[in-house]
C-alpha cells in the first residue's frame, strides 16, 4: 500500500500545463510539483535579502502559501520569472515591515544618539522608495525583471539572460530602456 502518490507523471509536465491544471482543479499536488522545481531559487533570493537561513526558510513556506491564491488568479506566461518577482516583492515587503517595527526606546538613548535621523528625512526616503517601487511596477515585465536582476540583485548581462531565458541582446535592450523609463517615471512622480 502506498501512502505517498508517485508523481513522476506530474514531474514530466511543463510549467504551463501544471499551472493550467492547478487553476482548473485547485489540486495542491500540482502546485507542489511546480514550486519544487524553483524552491531552491526562491530560497537563494530570500537568503540574498534576509542574510538569515531560518528567516529565508520561513519565507519559502510563506511564498508557497501566497502561490496557493495568486496562481489561481494571475495569467502567468513565464512562471520562473513571475515567481522571482513575487519572491523579491515578498522579501522587500518583509524588510520594510521589519524596519517600521524597529522601535528604539528612550532608555536606549534615542534622543542623545548622534545617528538619530530626522523624521522628515525618513519620510522623504520612504516616499522615494515608494515612488521607485510604483515606477518599477509600471515597467513592462521584461524591463522590470531585467532591471531588478541587473541593478538590485547585481547580476551581469549573461546571468540575467540565463535566469530569465531572454536573449542576451534583448537583456541589454531591456535594461537600457527600463533604466530610461524608470528615470522618467521617477522624475515625473517626484513633484518636480
Amino acid at each position: 500500500m502506498k501512502f505517498i502518490k508517485d508523481n513522476t507523471r506530474l514531474k514530466q509536465l511543463e510549467d504551463a500545463e501544471l499551472i493550467a491544471r492547478y487553476q482548473q482543479t485547485g489540486n495542491l499536488e500540482l502546485l507542489g510539483v511546480l514550486y519544487n522545481r524553483y524552491m531552491h531559487l526562491v530560497f537563494g533570493v530570500c537568503l540574498n535579502y534576509f542574510k538569515d537561513e531560518e528567516q529565508s526558510k520561513d519565507a519559502v513556506m510563506q511564498i508557497f502559501e501566497e502561490l496557493v491564491v495568486k496562481v489561481k488568479v494571475h495569467q502567468i506566461q513565464n512562471f520562473k520569472s513571475w515567481l522571482h518577482v513575487l519572491t523579491r516583492n515578498h522579501c522587500l515587503m518583509a524588510l520594510r515591515k521589519a524596519s517600521r517595527n524597529n522601535v528604539v526606546s528612550l532608555e536606549e538613548g534615542l534622543v542623545e544618539n548622534s545617528d538619530f535621523v530626522h523624521l522628515d528625512m525618513d519620510n522623504a526616503k520612504e516616499t522615494q522608495l515608494s515612488t521607485m517601487e510604483k515606477c518599477m511596477e509600471s515597467l513592462p515585465e521584461e524591463q522590470r525583471i531585467s532591471v531588478d536582476l541587473f541593478y538590485l540583485q547585481e547580476k551581469n548581462y549573461k546571468e540575467v539572460a540565463a535566469i530569465t531565458g531572454y536573449d542576451l541582446l534583448k537583456v541589454k535592450s531591456y535594461i537600457q530602456n527600463g533604466k530610461r523609463n524608470l528615470k522618467i517615471c521617477i522624475e515625473r512622480n517626484s513633484g518636480g
